[in-house]
């Protein structure tokens, strides 16, 4: 087979796809969706499983070398493990990796093992219990907690993913760094994004990257910034004497916007190259009808071809407030 290459607009090459493959979640983090009324997609909008694996096999044809597995909560649907299976068989895509809020992954662990899906973003915005069942609105905490530790003493690549909310967890930046700093895990600390299902607006934020940075010297002076692969969203450093990593990712600030080698489809097929601007079009209907591989290439060619250069520029496209949350975006 041919290597093919996607390349965009701007000529960055896409090669990263993250693949929603449900919008639904069990927990209710404040600032991704509402406490109660968010209205979830009806199974029929949603890709089966044997759809996900024949596009996840189109996109590795064009080019996708490394898919990452978002939802909602991925492990929410029951037959993940059918798609997992498949996408470890197709030939090219070298890294398949899974975000997931690490409530109901433990009885899949072993198998992720075998398979040799070791790499897992687990979103954990507190490490304290009451933070974390204030943020969550959900008692999940020590089975978060103790599938976390049984990933990591397994030997999975554990990133910790921990967005930064004022008047919420900055008290637990501190603490969950020093817990960490026994294991190799890298804490990556994002700053928040307005996707929240319309829950608040903001147009700036006060716990910036630079701000949450400061924090941490003020207490770790010795930090050592580290070299970074071109299309990391995420500014990487080394605390003396830890044994893992910590990362922040400018997600407001969208620093990183001009190496951004990734496209999104959402649950129900819409395609998303850019989280700040709007779906570009949908593939579920293409994925339904005749020729489907032919007409889903054409489009995602087409999307690719027509984007914005920043999060920004997608941005002032976009009217009004961001009443997307993340759970129905893919994170």
């Amino acid at each position: 087979m041919d290597a093919f290459m996607l390349i965009d607009n701007h000529n960055r090459k896409i090669n990263y796809l993250r693949l929603a493959v449900t919008d639904r979640c069990n927990l209710r983090c404040n600032y991704c969706m509402p406490s109660e009324g968010i209205n979830f997609s009806k199974n029929d909008k949603l890709f089966t499983i044997d759809e996900l694996t024949r596009l996840s096999k189109i996109m590795v044809e064009m080019g996708v070398d490394k898919i990452r597995l978002t939802g909602g909560e991925p492990f929410v649907r029951k037959d993940l493990m059918v798609l997992l299976r498949q996408l470890t068989t197709l030939d090219g895509l070298q890294d398949i990796s899974i975000t997931t809020n690490a409530t109901l992954i433990g009885p899949y662990i072993d198998e992720l093992k075998e398979l040799g899906i070791k790499n897992i973003n687990v979103s954990l915005d507190a490490i304290n219990r009451e933070t974390f069942e204030r943020i969550t609105r959900r008692d999940q905490y020590d089975t978060v907690h103790n599938n976390l530790i049984r990933l990591i003493t397994e030997g999975f690549n554990v990133r910790i993913n921990f967005i930064a909310l004022e008047h919420q967890n900055i008290q637990d930046i501190l603490p969950i760094l020093e817990l960490m700093k026994h294991y190799p895990v890298s804490v990556r600390f994002l700053e928040e994004m307005p996707f929240n299902g319309g829950s608040k607006k903001f147009n700036t934020i006060a716990w910036d990257y630079k701000r949450i940075l400061e924090h941490i010297q003020s207490e770790y002076p010795e930090i050592e910034q580290l070299e970074s692969p071109k299309t990391s969203t995420s500014i990487n450093y080394k605390i003396k004497g830890h044994a893992g990593t910590f990362g922040l990712i400018p997600s407001f600030t969208r620093t990183f916007c001009g190496s951004c080698n990734r496209l999104r489809i959402s649950a129900t097929g819409d395609v998303i190259t850019c989280l700040y601007g709007k779906p570009k079009m949908n593939l579920r209907t293409l994925m339904r009808n005749e020729n489907a591989e032919e007409n889903v290439k054409k489009e995602i060619l087409r999307a690719v071809g027509s984007r914005a250069k920043t999060g920004f520029e997608a941005q002032e496209k976009h009217t009004g407030v961001f009443d997307s949350s993340m759970t129905s975006i893919g994170g």
